[in-house]
């Protein structure tokens, strides 16, 4: 019997815990507050070590994931839903694949929503502007609205790497200066 790829089985994962809060979500009328809450939750986490390490670690019990998720989810105010959802993600051992169930939940909702989903990855963070102008470059490109997930990356110098489905768009600083390093190497 051939071993799946972990990748896929993450993915199988996150896809399932997200179609399931999705069904939630819309039957009680809330997908942008639950949305807004797991945008919230991921900038938490994006923004902390601790967090973080929290998440991803398997040293940690799930009881102690369980503990820290709900009082995270009390102080910053998270609705019912979301804060029962990532209990249950957290006591069932699977808070590690909560990134991927947040990316997973805007794809579901955009579809949802007749939208393209895209991943957007900056060195900074982009101004409102900035935005809207990413918005209509990438509507003229896929013929349909898109909403946009930024996620901050200092490591990549400048410039974007942007996702939409399968395509990738790379016109990161920090990708042009490695080929430009791998080129400079061909040559010498």
């Amino acid at each position: 019997m051939p071993v799946a790829d972990t990748s896929q089985v993450i993915s199988g994962v996150a896809e399932r815990y997200a179609s399931s809060l999705f069904e939630l979500a819309l039957e009680a009328g809330s997908l942008d507050a639950v949305g807004a809450d797991l945008n919230r939750f991921q900038a938490m986490i994006d923004s902390s070590d601790d967090l973080k390490r929290l998440v991803l670690s398997p040293v940690f019990s799930a009881e102690d994931q369980t503990k820290a998720v709900v009082a995270l989810s009390e102080k910053a105010g998270l609705g019912a839903l979301v804060a029962n959802f990532l209990k249950v993600v957290a006591g069932n051992r699977r808070l590690f694949v909560i990134s991927g169930m947040i990316a997973s939940f805007r794809q579901i909702a955009a579809r949802h929503r007749g939208e393209v989903s895209a991943e957007v990855t900056s060195a900074h963070a982009l101004t409102t502007e900035q935005e809207n102008e990413l918005k209509a470059a990438l509507k003229s490109v896929t013929g349909k609205d898109v909403t946009i997930a930024v996620s901050i990356d200092p490591s990549i110098l400048g410039g974007l790497i942007v996702k939409v489905g399968s395509r990738q768009i790379d016109t990161s600083l920090r990708t042009k200066l490695s080929t430009l390093k791998l080129a400079l190497k061909e040559v010498g």
